[in-house]
């Protein structure tokens, strides 16, 4: 009896029933049973990587962590992976934690079963780097150039850290007493414990950076002095004022503050109660970590009226802990415009929150603000709502009233320019360029939330980009126009030279064909910088569901939230990091599996001599032998042969 095609055990299968018809010219291979079209490797970018706002080499370090690249003689993988990972980010153990990983979205093992834990990776990599005192090396040779660096968070640091290993000197100009931007001020510390920021910030400052903080550009040191100075300027000032809502009765009213005020204020130390009604506007991460924070306080009920929380947070006074003691869980309340499964929050904290006794009202919108007869705050008026786009539309007739004693708008951030009023473009922000450029002021450069806010990891990568196109002002007199796809690609010749195999120096010749040459790399090609590989490219056959290794998180109950600071998640293992790294599919680059070498007929397909191996350099075809019957194509897991000329 004939099996059905649906009770087959096949996964996954490259052509379809029905497919009889002959495919557009382009990609025709038989030609009276021969083609010219052969293998070529072709390079291009994996998904996980084109969606890091910081460019990292992810499917690299990966490939170093699982052991298909080797350490040199003497290092562990972790420290070799290290290198690697911090070629784009400097904050590998914070990153690791915090980040809400835009890599694992793109992630193509999502095909298959799950994506790979690549953010759990990166922590394991980052702890073992601080724990085991891993550091940068030396800076690059001096360059005798100055750059100024105003703002030392994520942006400002990461600039810093490229620049000093391109050799140009930078100072850091910082206006709150440390470094960290919002790793420092905006996220709470069972988040980014400190020890770790501190940690990964003073890696980057033995490179030689020069750091004034407590100093203002624009009001402590003149802008023009600045301009006098140093040879080019970095704005990375982040974006440090929270936005109000936009909504009768907010302005002027004393217990409504700003997200971005109430965090800095709980970081600084000064901040340790609230209310007993709290209510929290967002839906973003930033609400998210109020919300959570305010679990965390509780609520005093002895708390005198000059240490109100807003008394405190706007710098009045400050709490003292041996008066809270005695202290309730406090009644939070969380409201979105937008639908629980449409809030910007990463999912995780949203459980995790909502499990430590976070109420979440989500399609609502805020209409009013409730007041006294003092002028204080009682509640907010609501309706339901739904979303076109970004704009809330009410529904009538669903008004209803939420009471709280402390409300707090987060609902985003724009920078305070005061001092610096000609960079700001009438919004808070700073334009950019595309090439980080300020607009219309040549030498000046910016990056980080003042251009947009968005993630660290995306200002981590402004920073990168930014110190790349100073590099190139400062050696031409122009910047840089960034690729299309805009990361820190493979480059199979570095993995040459690393394997010290890089190809002969190149002499004027007459050839026919790069096959038998010693200076060139034959059939290969490199499309990283202008195209991502999907899973409709590999052969997903190859690859058997295996389980996602998660890390251990730490869940807190609403009776145990109060006072409980401790950090939630847990590294994997090295070991469940190796075998976490081994369910990558290195998407767009060989990873060896000798598909291609075991299934050609012709036995045209063949491995690299092992002295002459590098990563991305295991296979080549022999042209005299191959037939063009694509099988080699149709097999490779990785998408990384394509059907080419074969001359």
């Amino acid at each position: 009896m004939a099996t059905k095609a649906e009770d087959m055990a096949f996964t996954f299968r490259r052509y379809k029933d029905g497919d009889g018809g002959h495919r557009p010219w382009r990609e025709e291979i038989f030609k009276a049973g021969h083609s010219y079209k052969c293998p070529t490797y072709v390079h291009r970018t994996p998904p996980c990587q084109g969606n890091c706002p910081a460019g990292e080499d992810i499917r690299g370090w990966l490939q170093i962590t699982r052991g298909l690249e080797k350490p040199p003689e003497g290092e562990e993988w972790q420290a070799h992976a290290f290198r690697r990972l911090t070629e784009a980010n400097p904050f590998p153990a914070i990153m690791g934690r915090v980040c809400p990983a835009p890599c694992q979205q793109g992630c193509n093992r999502r095909v298959v079963e799950d994506h790979v834990s690549i953010n759990a990776v990166e922590h394991t990599i980052g702890d073992y780097a601080r724990e085991n005192d891993l550091d940068f090396g030396e800076p690059g040779a001096d360059t005798g150039r100055r750059i100024a660096i105003v703002g030392g968070g994520p942006a400002g640091l990461s600039a810093a850290y490229q620049l000093r290993k391109r050799g140009h000197a930078c100072t850091i100009f910082e206006e709150h007493d440390g470094l960290g931007g919002m790793m420092r001020y905006g996220i709470p510390g069972y988040r980014v414990p400190r020890h770790v920021l501190d940690a990964e910030i003073d890696r980057i400052l033995k490179l030689g950076v020069e750091v004034r903080t407590s100093c203002r550009v624009g009001q402590d040191v003149p802008m023009d002095q600045v301009e006098r100075e140093y040879d080019a300027i970095v704005w990375a000032v982040g974006t440090h004022e929270g936005r109000g809502l936009p909504v009768d009765g907010w302005d002027g009213t004393p217990n409504c503050l700003t997200g971005v005020e109430f965090l800095r204020a709980f970081n600084e130390g000064r901040l340790a109660a609230v209310t007993d009604r709290v209510l929290v506007i967002g839906g973003g991460d930033t609400s998210i970590d109020v919300a959570s924070v305010a679990r965390r306080l509780g609520y005093s009920a002895d708390l005198p009226d000059e240490a109100s929380p807003e008394r405190v947070v706007l710098g009045y006074t400050a709490h003292d802990a041996a008066t809270l003691a005695m202290r309730e869980g406090a009644n939070v309340t969380l409201t979105s415009l937008f639908s629980r499964a449409e809030m910007t929050a990463s999912d995780q904290e949203v459980e995790d929150a909502q499990r430590e006794g976070v109420d979440i009202r989500d399609g609502v919108m805020p209409r009013e603000v409730i007041r006294d007869s003092s002028g204080r705050a009682t509640g907010m008026r609501f309706c339901e709502c739904t979303m076109d786009g970004n704009t809330p539309i009410p529904k009538e007739g669903t008004d209803f009233t939420i009471e709280a004693d402390l409300i707090i708008s987060a609902i985003g951030q724009r920078g305070n320019l005061e001092g610096i009023d000609e960079l700001n473009n009438g919004h808070g922000f700073i334009e950019a360029d595309a090439h980080f450029q300020v607009k219309g002021r040549k030498g000046h450069f910016v990056a980080g939330d003042i251009v947009q806010p968005h993630l660290l990891t995306t200002a981590i990568g402004h920073g990168w980009s930014a110190a790349e196109s100073i590099h190139h002002y400062l050696e031409s007199g122009e910047p840089v126009r960034r690729p299309k796809i805009n990361v820190h690609h493979f480059n199979l010749l570095e993995s040459l030279r690393r394997a010290g195999r890089e190809p002969e120096a190149y002499e004027p010749q007459y050839v026919r064909g790069t096959n038998e040459s010693d200076f060139a790399v034959h059939n290969y090609e490199d499309r990283s910088a202008v195209e991502m590989i999907r899973h409709d490219r590999l052969y997903l056959g190859h690859f058997q569901p295996t389980p996602r290794h998660h890390r251990e998180r730490v869940e807190i109950g609403a009776d145990q939230v109060i006072g409980s600071f401790d950090e939630r998640i847990r590294p994997l293992s090295a070991e469940e990091a190796k075998a976490e790294a081994e369910r990558c599919m290195s998407c767009g680059l060989c990873f060896e599996c000798d598909n291609c070498v075991v299934y050609c007929p012709q036995e045209a397909v063949k491995r690299v001599p092992k002295n002459q191996r590098a990563v991305g350099r295991y296979v080549f075809t022999d042209y005299s032998r191959c037939i063009g019957c694509h099988i080699c194509r149709d097999v490779c897991p990785t998408g990384y042969i394509e059907m080419g000329l074969g001359e």
